[in-house]
Parts: structure tokens; C-alpha cells; sequence
């Protein structure tokens, strides 16, 4: 798993886009290619515009400051995390155990293939966070998880709580992730098959009582 590190090819995209009139989503996509990259923590509003290829007044025509734009990076986040996540259940099937274990296993690679991202979608920066549109984006991702379990229990009988479930679920990708990218895992079990430890581990969270 690697990180795209295309940043010539986003700084181009940038400056076409600005150039046709579309300044904000210009900035935007050079913060995002710039997060992917450098991680939030090191982002300033004249980074996106070296970027872009823009005057550094420019960014002030849509954003108040570096956290609104870092919050549309969130979003966009959020929602290319959940895009993914459609598509391991389009190839899995709906509602299919299967599909379960692809959206876990997805989960953990969006993160590894974009740690500066993911550290600043989970509380890296909380005023960013905690906006509104992040929040909405996030509680759509998580929804959809919830969605896919509630089809699954409906579908093979289980009564069991969708919400329940899938906070099980998400805490232990989400700890999974946050493991595999500190490298703990290669200090305490070198070698470790993390898809195959999502997918034997699925069934036992999805059918675990209370």
C-alpha cells in the first residue's frame, strides 16, 4: 500500500481549474493533494496557493481561514471513504457478510494509503472535526456500515442491534488501522494478515450477544 505522491499532476489540475474559473474547488484539491502528501498538521493557506498557482490574497475570496478549507478536505475524505466502501459492497453483494468483511478491510486501507488524511478526518485538528459538514459526512459513512448490518441481520434472522454491531465493527478497524499504521503490529506479531484478521474476525463481532 502506498500514498499518492502525484503532487505535480494535482498542482496542474489546480491551476486548470482555477484558470476556467473555479477557484474554490482549485484550492481545495491542492489542500487535499497537499494532506495526502504532508499530513494537516504541516498545511497553511500558502501552501494550497504555491499549490493552485495563485496570489496568496486569493484564498480569502472563499475561506475564512486554513480550518475551512481543511474542512472541506474532511468532507471530501469522508466521502471518497464511503464511495469506496459502496463499491466493496457492490462487489460483495448487499447486505452479504462479505461485503461486511470488504467495507472493514477498505476501511483499513483508505487509512494506510492516506494516514495525513485519516489522522485529520478522526480529531487531529478538532475544530475541524467538529464542523457541521465533517460531522454530516462522517455519521453518512458510518451510516451506510449501519445500513449493511440492519440488511444482513434482516436477511439471516439475527436479532441483534445494526447500531450496536456496528460500533463494534468500526472501533475494531478503526483500531486495526491505527496499529498497522503506528507499526505495532510488526513489533508484537510480524507478518500478520490483517484482511484475513478482519474477515474471522467480522462474523464473531456481528453474532456476539450482549
Amino acid at each position: 500500500m502506498t500514498v499518492n505522491t502525484n503532487a505535480g499532476s494535482a498542482k496542474s489540475t489546480a491551476k486548470a481549474k482555477y484558470h476556467h474559473g473555479g477557484l474554490r474547488e482549485a484550492l481545495i484539491d491542492a489542500a487535499y493533494q497537499f494532506v495526502l502528501e504532508s499530513g494537516g498538521e504541516n498545511f497553511s493557506l500558502a501552501d494550497a496557493c504555491r499549490c493552485a498557482g495563485v496570489s496568496t490574497a486569493a484564498p480569502y475570496r472563499h475561506f475564512k481561514d486554513r480550518d475551512e478549507i481543511l474542512a472541506e478536505v474532511c468532507s471530501r475524505g469522508f466521502e471518497e471513504m464511503t464511495a469506496m466502501a459502496q463499491e466493496a459492497v457492490r462487489t460483495k453483494g448487499e447486505g452479504t457478510l462479505e461485503g461486511i468483511i470488504a467495507m472493514g478491510q477498505t476501511y483499513v486501507a483508505f487509512a494506510v494509503e492516506n494516514q495525513g488524511l485519516f489522522r485529520l478526518m478522526f480529531g487531529q485538528n478538532q475544530s475541524v472535526s467538529d464542523v457541521e459538514r465533517v460531522v454530516e459526512k462522517g455519521n453518512d459513512c458510518f451510516g451506510y456500515l449501519i445500513e449493511q448490518i440492519t440488511i444482513y441481520c434482516q436477511a439471516n434472522g439475527l436479532d441483534s442491534n445494526a447500531d450496536d454491531d456496528a460500533v463494534k465493527l468500526w472501533t475494531f478497524v478503526h483500531g486495526t488501522a491505527s496499529l498497522l499504521m503506528d507499526g505495532k503490529y510488526d513489533k508484537v506479531t510480524p507478518g500478520l494478515d490483517v484482511e484475513q484478521l478482519i474477515a474471522s474476525a467480522t462474523p464473531q463481532l456481528l453474532n456476539q450477544s450482549d
